[in-house]
């Protein structure tokens, strides 16, 4: 079957912060391009994606595959970090990919594969089918670079860096404080640093490389990756800025509110004057963390939705917490007893998920404590939304600092460089300096800012818009000159 239109594969791996982005830049594909598009998903929780998958818009030209994940449990330790974990699962994927991106797309071959950073290996795939290949960073661009440029490190350099905890110097972008570095760098003898190594290295092996971020947000990182003087001598291939993916590229009419919904109970508060915690889909908090945090909400007598989820210590009964088992009036045993109907005329507790794109879209949402993944970061921005950082895991003490520091859009607890327990006044204080104090409002017309210059770049002629514009003229291009070499089947 010929197409006078591109077909491109996209390929996502576990975790929503991963599948939204890649779902969000199909979509841009199909609607602002006319491609026809494949995402192949990954899943550990087929429940959860499907869940996402319910809410994406049905055209003829998308077309969702859920790839089931294999049994890795022979293959890594069980405490490994959850980075080794998903990337050996993309690993052991791959065969399920091939045969479906075969069976799948059969009538109509796909003239290009976009993997995520994880699924980097899938672009062998490309090259046998000789499709253009493409690496989507999730993440912004400073992310990319440390990543990047680890690789070709010396080892007086990681001496210093790892051992001497010296920041880590980036050529032509803001050095890496120790404090903030990846979690993969930290030991060599890790099998997570020989995969991230891998993955530096296999990056610029791509055709391009797609990142979730825009031209005004980081011009300086993105000049640098196109300066073959500087950091462009290690990325080497074009780097396309496209973001934010956060948005609905087509907005659906709202179904009515139920009143006791979350939604429902937003819309009786105040402007600007409800602090949303969230901190994702896997982001967990100690007992004591939880405590401290549920008195720092109470203390601050401000207007909260909290999404809560059971603390996870370092003993294994830490996710055995059950919310049934709670206190006299509900309230889950891992939160101060009483607590629910303390607040109950401020404060509304959601287990386990919420609406988070319309909740932060709401006009009542006053800040955002946010666990700093780049996804929700960016779903803040977009929302015009301040935040208290909050950072985790992940590449997230990176996010908190360019949110802090570079942006001024949010606050930070100096306990979040030492890994110490944040307690409860300190929460009240960040709190009160994002809903109440002048604080607030300074950082509130910055991340206006940003939101305009987010949407000015997602416009028609906007900069993002533009720089995934020239990788849709390049896949027609090679759409235009197609290969007649490959046998598209399956081999013996």
């Amino acid at each position: 079957m010929k197409s006078t239109e591109p077909h491109v594969a996209l390929l996502a791996s576990p975790g929503m912060g991963h599948l939204i982005p890649v779902l969000e830049l199909g979509k841009r594909l199909v609607f602002q391009h006319e491609f026809h598009v494949t995402i192949f998903v990954v899943a550990t929780d087929t429940a959860t994606v499907e869940s996402q998958l319910r809410n994406l818009p049905n055209p003829k030209l998308l077309n969702v595959v859920t790839l089931l994940p294999v049994d890795i449990s022979g293959l890594v330790d069980p405490d490994a970090s959850i980075v080794t974990k998903i990337i050996v699962m993309m690993r052991e994927t791959l065969p399920a990919l091939r045969s479906a991106i075969i069976s799948t797309t059969r009538q109509l071959r796909p003239t290009a594969l976009v993997v995520d950073l994880f699924g980097s290996e899938a672009m062998a795939i490309a090259d046998e089918f000789e499709m253009l290949k493409y690496v989507f960073i999730a993440s912004n661009a400073w992310f990319l670079s440390a990543t990047a440029y680890f690789p070709t490190i010396n080892k007086r350099l990681e001496e210093e860096h790892i051992n001497e905890k010296k920041p880590l110097m980036i050529p032509g972008c803001k050095p890496v404080r120790f404090e903030d570095t990846l979690e993969a760098f930290l030991d060599p003898k890790d099998q997570v640093y020989v995969e991230y190594l891998r993955l530096g290295v296999e990056i610029p092996t791509a055709d391009g490389i797609l990142i979730n971020t825009w031209e005004d947000l980081e011009p300086t990182t993105l000049a640098a990756m196109r300066d073959t003087t500087s950091l462009g001598r290690v990325t080497k291939v074009p780097v396309y800025p496209i973001g934010p993916l956060v948005r609905p590229v087509m907005q659906v009419r709202p179904a009515p509110v139920q009143e006791d919904s979350v939604l429902g109970w937003l819309e009786k508060q105040p402007g600007e004057s409800v602090m949303y915690v969230s901190f994702g889909s896997g982001g967990t908090l100690s007992s004591n963390q939880m405590i401290e945090l549920a008195w720092g909400l109470e203390l601050s007598q401000q207007r909260f939705v909290w999404v809560v989820r059971p603390p996870m210590d370092d003993d294994a009964s830490g996710a055995f917490f059950k919310v049934d088992n709670g206190g006299s009036d509900g309230t889950p045993n891992y939160l101060p007893d009483g607590f629910l109907t303390r607040n109950s005329d401020k404060g509304l507790v959601v287990p386990m998920w919420a609406p988070q794109a319309e909740i932060l879209s709401h006009p009542s949402i006053g800040g955002f404590l946010t666990h700093c993944g780049w996804n929700s970061s960016m779903e803040s921005v977009v929302n015009g939304v301040p935040m208290i950082a909050w950072p985790l895991y992940a590449e997230q003490k990176m996010n908190a600092t360019m949110l802090t520091e570079e942006l001024g859009v949010a606050v930070r607890s100096k306990e979040f460089l030492t890994n110490s327990i944040v307690e409860r006044e300190e929460i009240e204080r960040m709190v009160r300096r994002i809903i109440v104090d002048k604080e607030g409002d300074g950082m509130r017309s910055r991340v206006k800012d940003a939101q305009y210059s987010a949407h000015k770049a997602l416009s028609i002629v906007g900069s993002s818009y533009n720089s995934l514009s020239k990788v849709a003229k390049k896949l027609r291009g090679k759409l235009a000159r197609p290969t007649e070499k490959v046998s598209w089947c399956l081999k013996p």
